[in-house]
């Protein structure tokens, strides 16, 4: 590459929408679920589309994409394979943050907390939901890992098409599902001229631990 990229001059303004304190629901997950059919509802093919971002044992961050697959009030919940590069760092380093960003809505929610595993019950029965073809290709693949070829990672799986040819390819044992448990959200409006609106919720210190909702700058 010759020269700078320059995109200084790459900008658009922020015209669907404006929060107000008064649009917030006091509980934040449903705030978030609000948000979520909406983001839905504006044609956002990917509305469950979010961030995860990790850290490993010396700080070291990394971020990828990943799909919400359900949550409630103990957290969000998505699914992977723990011997990947994010399953390594949340087993060395269990905290996390999500984002998600819905620029039909010129919207981004961040979401920050422990991490935990889900029990096995739930990695099955999510496992056993997923499409025949992408249940094989979970069980063939040791993800993150180096492989020679592409034609190497397909003869895996038909190997496991063949050894397994009633469609009952068994879960491996490190494929598993997550959860965060939220400690920190902020819901995030684009307005005009950069002026945003920006709400957080903290976890009061009270016996409570009722949401508190503040006002940020933008």
């Amino acid at each position: 590459m010759e020269g700078e990229i320059d995109h200084r001059s790459t900008r658009r303004d922020f015209t669907h929408g404006e929060l107000h304190r008064h649009d917030l629901d006091s509980n934040p997950f449903q705030q978030l679920a609000t948000w979520l059919a909406a983001a839905t509802e504006a044609g956002n093919f990917d509305a469950t589309a979010m961030v995860l971002a990790t850290a490993d044992a010396d700080g070291h961050p990394d971020a990828r994409y990943v799909l919400l697959k359900h949550f409630d009030e103990q957290g969000l919940c998505w699914y992977s394979d723990q011997r990947s590069q994010k399953g390594q760092e949340l087993a060395a380093n269990p905290h996390a943050a999500l984002v998600f960003y819905w620029p039909e809505n010129d919207r981004q929610v961040r979401i920050n907390g422990p991490v935990e595993p889900l029990d096995t019950a739930a990695a099955e029965s999510y496992f056993q939901q997923r499409p025949s073809r992408s249940r094989y290709s979970a069980a063939a693949s040791i993800q993150s890992q180096v492989i020679a070829s592409r034609a190497d990672l397909e003869a895996r799986v038909a190997e496991l098409q063949q050894r397994y040819p009633e469609d009952n390819v068994p879960r491996n044992p490190a494929w598993g599902g997550y959860r965060l448990i939220p400690e920190r959200f902020e819901f995030w409006q684009g307005r005009r001229d950069r002026l945003h609106d920006r709400f957080v919720y903290w976890r009061s210190d009270d016996a409570s631990h009722a949401w508190l909702i503040e006002r940020l700058m933008p």
